[in-house]
């Protein structure tokens, strides 16, 4: 099998648990930048958690009016960085971050859109959003990390909205969360099986 083949295989085949496509435009991207198929994975994987969370925040929470779009372009581009800093897909380290809104802007992205790929790690910074909090959290809990700092400034936002008491809120998504991170073993698994390599 081609890196090639590997990449669209990241981008397009079965996988269990079944993850939605990625943006076309996003895939599209990837493809042109013959991105490594392991961060295709995982964008595709982050990418799905995403959907889930807006779903059940449209759901429970109508009145956020989360931008959607936004989300789910920032949760499927938000490593794209690490097309140029690929040692980070195996290793530590944030310099995809500032790579990645760079990227995203030379590619014609709005920097409304390429902000994800710089601010994911940044959920404290001023200025965060709803949709920054919803991406960064997708990032986590992808792999059934939960991060009380980054839960708590969301459960904020919901508290605010629904007028409820932040426990309520909190019971809520914290069932949200344990069902997906469930999924966490496939989904790794299903990363892992790719190259990080292009």
């Amino acid at each position: 099998m081609t890196p090639s083949d590997a990449l669209l295989r990241a981008l397009h085949g079965p996988a269990d648990p079944p993850l939605r496509p990625l943006p076309a435009t996003v895939a599209d991207l990837l493809r042109a930048l013959d991105a490594p198929p392991r961060l295709a994975a995982h964008l595709r994987a982050v990418h799905d958690v995403a959907v889930q969370l807006v779903d059940w925040l449209e759901h429970h929470r109508p009145e956020l009016g989360a931008d959607r779009e936004a989300v789910l372009f920032g949760a499927a581009t938000h490593d794209i960085g690490k097309t140029v800093h690929v040692a980070e897909l195996s290793g530590p380290g944030s310099r995809h971050e500032e790579a990645g809104r760079d990227l995203l802007l030379a590619r014609g992205f709005g920097p409304d859109l390429a902000r994800f790929a710089g601010m994911h790690g940044s959920w404290t910074a001023p200025g965060t959003t709803l949709e920054d909090l919803l991406v960064s959290t997708a990032d986590k809990v992808w792999k059934n990390k939960r991060v009380p700092e980054l839960e708590d400034l969301l459960l904020a936002r919901l508290a605010k909205a629904s007028g409820r008491a932040r426990w309520e809120e909190y019971l809520l998504l914290d069932d949200l969360l344990g069902r997906i991170g469930e999924g966490a073993d496939r989904r790794l698994a299903f990363q892992a099986a790719f190259p990080v390599s292009a």
